[in-house]
């Protein structure tokens, strides 16, 4: 299997390009974005050796259709897929917060309430709560937008107001749209019998409007339990079946890696990359609720850039 790692891309009217951890975004005069989901993969705020075969289709796609099934919510960034590893979209001055909303105490933050802590980003927590509860309504818990390598940091609204991160007003919208998503969300996935645990939303400004911008309710951004035995489990204190990216985190751990200084990323033999391949397909299945049709054409890069000139002259309209 082909794996797309890294990009160089010299589209009409490039300014810049940026290199993230997975995606590599091309900036186009200034006003247009042109994002391409590589196949890499990271974990523990690493990127992994190997690339992962169609996982950048199965997010970007993923992404593709939760932001066409909420633009009743809010506006968003995209305008087209002209690629199954792309999204084209324009530009916006991103707020340096990120929105997460959480339904459930798991996580990060049922290891900060086991720890004692009742409030979280200002947000107070009930007592008597148990791992992977779901909490009387969702909360929001926003975390500061760390520069490239920097680790982002857990904020409270009142913080992000008073350090003028953004203006109430701006951060009134914000926590409405998030909550208004996540309420979508979570709809969509009790159809295909899942729970939205929890997720992150990026939003940002153009022309004085707010649009919510980069992914949106993939296995990558969001956190999903199976409806199917919630209530069993959480009765019995046993750990939820997942649908996320956990479980490549899980493999790491139980190979002696957590991402900290001296440990070496275990062998990532073909075996495993397919196994990581086939559980993104089952991700994309079962989130959907389609069959995932791969694109295999030999070179991907040569397919982006000619469906990107496509789109830009006209000939792709969607």
């Amino acid at each position: 299997m082909n794996a797309l790692i890294n990009t160089d891309f010299r589209f009409d009217g490039q300014k810049s390009v940026y290199h993230g951890k997975v995606r590599d975004v091309y900036n186009i005069n200034d006003d247009i974005l042109v994002m391409v989901a590589t196949d890499r993969i990271s974990a523990f705020d690493v990127v992994l050796p190997e690339g992962i075969p169609y996982k950048g289709q199965i997010l970007n796609l993923i992404a593709s259709k939760f932001l066409d099934a909420t633009t009743d919510i809010c506006p968003n960034w995209k305008l087209a897929t002209p690629d199954p590893m792309v999204t084209v979209g324009v530009r916006c001055e991103g707020f340096p917060v990120e929105m997460i909303v959480r339904g459930y105490l798991c996580g990060s933050a049922w290891r900060a309430y086991k720890a004692g802590a009742r409030q979280m980003c200002g947000v107070p927590i009930p007592d008597g709560m148990r791992e992977n509860e779901r909490f009387p309504q969702p909360v929001i818990t926003p975390t500061t937008k760390a520069e490239q390598g920097a680790h982002d940091e857990d904020i409270s609204r009142e913080q992000i107001i008073a350090q003028g991160l953004v203006s109430e007003t701006d951060y009134n919208v914000l926590e409405k749209y998030a909550l208004a998503l996540f309420q979508r969300g979570s709809e969509i996935a009790a159809e295909r019998g899942l729970i939205l645990v929890d997720t992150k939303y990026e939003f940002g400004k153009r022309d004085g409007v707010i649009y919510l911008m980069d992914e949106i309710h993939t296995p990558d951004s969001s956190r999903y339990f199976y409806s199917d035995g919630y209530d069993e489990l959480l009765s019995k204190g046993e750990p939820q079946r997942q649908l996320s990216k956990e479980f490549v985190r899980e493999w790491l751990m139980a190979n002696g890696f957590q991402g900290k200084a001296g440990q070496t990323v275990p062998e990532m033999t073909a075996t495993i990359v397919e196994g990581i391949t086939n559980r993104y397909t089952e991700l994309y299945e079962r989130i959907t609720g389609e069959t995932f049709e791969k694109s295999g054409e030999a070179d991907i890069a040569a397919r982006i850039e000619a469906n990107v000139r496509k789109w830009n002259d006209g000939s792709i309209k969607n």
